[in-house]
């Protein structure tokens, strides 16, 4: 199965999960994902900017203009507290379904 696929309705969580470890621009948001998942999950900005968009309309992040470590100006988000309510109601229904397709799946 295509790793698009696979990411599709997870990428949210993903990203709430992300910045809840620290304020991130996109890129560095990106990065870490790869980083953590040693190369299985690459973000393209097509799906990436998207997602930050919506999650910043929907009230769960929130922005502002900085410097980035290369000097650049760069678009740093954060989670609300609305959007820590998310990142733990989104965890628990992971943690549950992915059991259940686990049950499925890899059966004992």
């Amino acid at each position: 199965m295509a790793q698009s696929s696979l990411l599709h309705g997870t990428l949210d969580a993903l990203v709430l999960r992300t910045l809840g470890e620290g304020a991130c621009h996109g890129y560095g948001i990106a990065r870490y994902l790869e980083e953590t998942t040693d190369g299985a999950l690459e973000i393209e900005e097509g799906s990436l900017y998207p997602a930050l968009y919506r999650l910043e309309r929907r009230g769960l992040l929130a922005a502002d203009w900085r410097e980035s470590d290369t000097g650049r100006k760069a678009k740093f988000y954060r989670l609300t507290r609305e959007g820590r309510g998310q990142l733990a109601r989104e965890t628990k229904a992971w943690a549950a379904f992915s059991a259940a397709v686990s049950r499925v799946l890899l059966p004992a």
